[in-house]
């Protein structure tokens, strides 16, 4: 396995998709194109202009690390609401980028009087003053929100949502595989690594597996946008992509319905898959048959023959195998 890291331009990286390696038996089909996930800011207007769970039921504010399911650990309010991250805020100085109507769909979490912490450090916590002249509490420098579509403690509807909010971890990141998307300056690595029962695959900087669709259109355009989005965030970049163990001239980029860059190994667009919670879990393996996980050579897994020995099953019974819906639309990835 190649040890030696590349340091690549995606963009530059495109040019020289023309030599791929040929994976027996890969299919490229037209996109299918699924309902587009909240544009602006976050959110459309929520219903009669009522600020969702902007107003805790308890007059302090408090800051908890708890477990979410398909999450993992992440910040709550008082109140046990999750607490949410937006990419286009900033940590550095710290500022809001979410007012108006925005704030309406993603409440702020505003600060009241000294902020008590359960599990966090409480160096980390700050406040930092909004448009509207508020304090708003913030970890690591990023400002915490909730989500006016969370209806009790314990939901995560907001995690994905616009490819730019995610549940925030006690640190400030991204909970979970969420940060799978990008490092926080916005780096990519990409590495050669083994998967127990599966063979070489590829994994991100976070160690977590990545996966190509099927129904995407190789070199062109991703089938998986908006609700499928969430279930299997895309691996974006916004500088360079590291190398290591996979050849320079399989990386390249599309351009997403969004706006966004998203890397392709040997043309297919990438995915982290939000069902894996931990480096070395491979659940997305054959969802629906037409998720898998992909190997250094821009193949799926089981499709070139050093790898055909090594495959495990399509799909097991467990978390990953099922349908995935998202959103209650009935829509299945």
């Amino acid at each position: 396995m190649l040890r030696t890291r590349i340091a690549v331009s995606v963009a530059a990286a495109a040019a020289g998709l023309a030599v791929l390696t040929a994976c027996s038996g890969a299919e490229t089909a037209q996109p299918v194109v699924a309902p587009a996930a909240a544009g602006g800011n976050g959110g459309g207007q929520v219903g009669n202009g009522q600020v969702g769970n902007a107003a805790p039921a308890s007059p302090e504010s408090k800051l908890i690390v708890a477990d979410v399911a398909d999450v993992g650990q992440v910040l709550t309010d008082q109140n046990g609401m999750t607490l949410y991250r937006f990419d286009k805020d900033t940590a550095k100085p710290p500022k809001s980028n979410c007012d108006g109507d925005c704030a309406k769909a993603w409440p702020p979490m505003l600060a009241t009087g000294d902020v008590q912490v359960q599990g966090v450090d409480k160096s980390l916590v700050g406040k930092v003053t909004r448009s509207d002249g508020t304090e708003q509490v913030t970890v690591g420098g990023w400002a915490l929100y909730r989500y006016a579509k969370d209806a009790k403690a314990g939901d995560a509807t907001g995690q994905g949502v616009g490819g730019a909010w995610y549940a925030a971890n006690a640190k400030g990141g991204k909970a979970g595989q969420a940060a799978a998307a990008g490092s926080e300056a916005g780096g990519v690595k990409l590495s050669a690594s083994n998967i127990d029962g599966l063979g070489e695959a590829i994994v991100d900087q976070n160690g977590m597996t990545l996966y190509l669709f099927t129904k995407d259109t190789k070199k062109k355009a991703s089938a998986c946008n908006g609700d499928c989005a969430k279930t299997w965030p895309p691996v974006l970049s916004k500088g360079k992509v590291e190398l290591q163990g996979i050849d320079s001239k399989l990386l390249g980029s599309i351009k997403r319905q969004d706006g966004t860059e998203q890397v392709t190994v040997g043309g297919w667009p990438i995915y982290t898959f939000s069902k894996d919670l931990k480096p070395g879990d491979a659940n997305g393996m054959g969802v629906n048959g037409t998720w898998f996980v992909i190997e250094p050579n821009g193949c799926k897994v089981g499709t070139t023959p050093s790898s055909t020995a090594n495959q495990a099953p399509a799909a097991n019974s467990g978390t990953g195998s099922s349908n995935d819906t998202s959103g209650g639309t009935g829509t299945t990835y």
